[in-house]
């Protein structure tokens, strides 16, 4: 599989945790049926779609994206959809991890394009 094909399959495990996530966060302890379905089926994509990346590129470097980028778009779907504030060291953090992603990925050797 080539590089562009690799990064939108782990994009598309990026979203499928986010929409997980919300749908976790309104399922109320996994009592409603609906977003506890929407959870268990968009967990399960996520994880099908991180095995097929790990295929070609290292597990440090797919989880370092995953997880940033998963907390930066759940936080800003938080604050967006749900109107739950982020204070200024919120926001630094969330650009730090920004930051640690992008280096990672422009410049260490470890990751195979």
């Amino acid at each position: 599989m080539n590089g562009v094909l690799i990064y939108l399959l782990l994009g598309i495990a990026v979203a499928a945790e986010v929409i997980a996530t919300t749908a976790l966060a309104r399922s109320d302890g996994m009592t409603r049926l609906v977003p506890s379905l929407i959870t268990v089926v968009f967990y399960s994509f996520a994880f099908w779609s991180l095995s097929i990346v790990l295929r070609t590129v290292p597990t440090a470097i797919v989880y370092a994206v995953w997880c940033g980028f998963g907390i930066v778009l759940i936080t800003l779907v938080s604050w967006v959809v749900y109107g739950q504030k982020l204070d200024t060291p919120a926001m630094v953090g969330l650009s730090m991890i920004i930051a640690g992603v992008v280096v990672v990925n422009l410049f260490s050797n470890s990751v195979t394009h």
